[in-house]
């Protein structure tokens, strides 16, 4: 493969009709010029062009080479058309993954608002909870729920991951609602298993944080499934409200120790450091921020 630049110096060449004319418009030396076409004439083995003190002239060889030059030239400007272009304006495809909860309750619905701004623009989403390498496997966006990023990619804060300790009303006017964390001891507490200390719940009070042992006659590893527990009325459990919110809202689920909950964990859209980030993915994040945002729907009464 010889060298484009060398076989584009050789085109303005022939092109221009003289080494004068291609210096003139690539901003180089006149002897630079020569330089160039004598190197790629060395490389291919053949002789390019005819030279004498007044005139230059194209070999039939050079001329049939000068062609083929001129047309890679042109794909090439293309290919850089279509790549300012990409950038530019959201297009292509847009790979993204998302962690099963989040993006099946809170991403995928918001899709067709997205991509009715775009119309030039497809998202190709995977659902779920496993480790994503965006280098290896070739995604754009991560939206994930975390407490620790990783160190190698752009974390943007999307919205807060805020947890409640709720209960059907039901399940409360029979068991009593909870006043401080201690008072567990007496319920069945149902315990998401997937993350954090099992049978250990921390809550922090005014008195600092708290350690509270519980227990129940159920542990799982799926939030979802956790909250359906709940609402079947089996127990209580701390679920974070971008699967409950509506239920609280709509009193189904009511919560308690709403005052010793923190805010642990954010959703976040992971990415890969670059110094321009495509077009695609900052719309991408952008509509996410602005749907989400810092006081999520899910949160408000």
């Amino acid at each position: 493969m010889q060298d484009l630049n060398l076989m584009a110096v050789y085109a303005h060449v022939v092109e221009g009709g003289s080494f004068s004319a291609a210096a003139r418009r690539l901003g180089m030396s006149r002897s630079a010029v020569s330089k160039a076409v004598a190197k790629l004439e060395h490389s291919l083995g053949v002789r390019l062009l005819h030279r004498s003190t007044r005139h230059l002239s194209v070999t039939e060889v050079g001329a049939a080479f000068a062609e083929h030059c001129s047309r890679i030239l042109d794909e090439a400007a293309r290919a850089e058309q279509v790549a300012s272009s990409l950038h530019a304006q959201p297009r292509g495809v847009l790979r993204v993954a998302a962690s099963v909860a989040f993006g099946t309750l809170h991403v995928a619905p918001a899709l067709a608002d997205f991509l009715g701004h775009y119309p030039d623009l497809d998202i190709d989403m995977t659902i779920t909870d496993r480790g994503i390498d965006l280098a290896e496997e070739g995604y754009d966006v991560v939206v994930r729920v975390a407490r620790e990023l990783p160190p190698n990619l752009v974390a943007r804060k999307l919205a807060p991951v805020r947890r409640r300790l709720c209960a059907t009303p039901e399940y409360f006017a029979r068991h009593d609602t909870p006043r401080v964390p201690q008072d567990l001891a007496r319920h069945n507490c149902l315990d998401y298993t997937h993350s954090g200390e099992q049978g250990l719940w921390r809550f922090t009070g005014p008195e600092g944080e708290i350690a509270v042992p519980v227990a129940g006659r159920l542990r799982i590893n799926d939030d979802e499934a956790l909250s359906q527990a709940v609402l079947g009325g089996l127990g209580l459990a701390l679920l974070p409200t971008f699967i409950i919110g509506r239920d609280l809202q709509a009193g189904r689920l009511r919560a308690a120790l709403s005052e010793y909950i923190p805010v642990e964990r954010h959703v976040y859209a992971l990415y890969l450091p670059t110094r321009h980030l495509p077009a695609k993915v900052r719309a991408f994040i952008d509509f996410l921020l602005e749907r989400f945002g810092p006081d999520p729907y899910w949160d408000r009464d």
